[in-house]
């Protein structure tokens, strides 16, 4: 197992010790740093990330409860990471969770989320015209996080928030065509006018679109 140093970083985030070293460990996995198969211990967790045994051991049990890792008795833990398939059966479920949050979202929406969302969606009109692919993959993961809000369902919320995450780092380095901010752009603009007209049907399906889009994207990367 490659460790990779990372000194002070998990004090700095303002987070408890022991989800910043979740996310970390949850980040090295998805992004390949920590290879599927890969035996985690606690004494190398602890000299790799300076700090005590109790945070390891709780970051330990969230990863595996996030199915990431696999405790074996007698053996230890060790890396499971995610397969193709996973990714592939992750972006189908997605599509579903996503399309009952915008009809969820559309029924319960508070003036003040309405705002934010009309805001977030200014932005994104704003860095497509900028060209800041970087801002605009950002300020996308912020409109699909309001709408997961205005759903109002908390484990909804979770579920999808945990596959943002899991998706965005699983490939971190894409390669984009010239044409897909603006695509993305008139994607969302079809869910925003559905809401603005309070369209919970019309939003089902423009979102479906959208994921159907992102499923596209997925399979051309395969091929690369």
């Amino acid at each position: 197992m490659v460790l990779y140093k990372y000194p002070g970083a998990l004090k700095e985030n303002g987070l408890p010790i022991s989800n910043s070293l979740f996310f970390q460990l949850q980040k090295d996995i998805l992004q390949g740093k920590l290879r599927a198969g890969s035996k985690l211990t606690e004494q190398r967790i602890c000299e790799q990330y300076e700090v005590s045994r109790t945070p390891v051991r709780e970051a330990l049990r969230q990863l595996e409860m996030d199915g990431l890792i696999e405790n074996i008795p007698n053996r230890g833990a060790f890396v499971i990471g995610f397969t193709e398939r996973d990714i592939d059966d992750m972006y189908e479920l997605r599509k579903a969770y996503e399309m009952q949050a915008v009809r969820w979202a559309i029924e319960r929406i508070t003036d003040e989320e309405m705002e934010e969302l009309e805001e977030t969606f200014e932005f994104m009109e704003f860095y497509t015209m900028k060209k800041d692919i970087e801002k605009m993959l950002n300020i996308n993961i912020g409109f699909h996080q309001l709408i997961y809000k205005a759903s109002g369902n908390r484990m909804l919320r979770h579920m999808l928030s945990s596959y943002q995450i899991y998706l965005k780092n699983y490939r971190l380095h894409r390669i984009y065509e010239d044409s897909y901010l603006d695509t993305v752009l008139e994607e969302h603009r079809m869910i925003f006018e559905a809401f603005k007209a309070r369209d919970t049907e019309g939003a089902a399906k423009a979102m479906e679109k959208h994921m159907n889009s992102a499923i596209a994207r997925r399979m051309q990367e395969k091929e690369l």
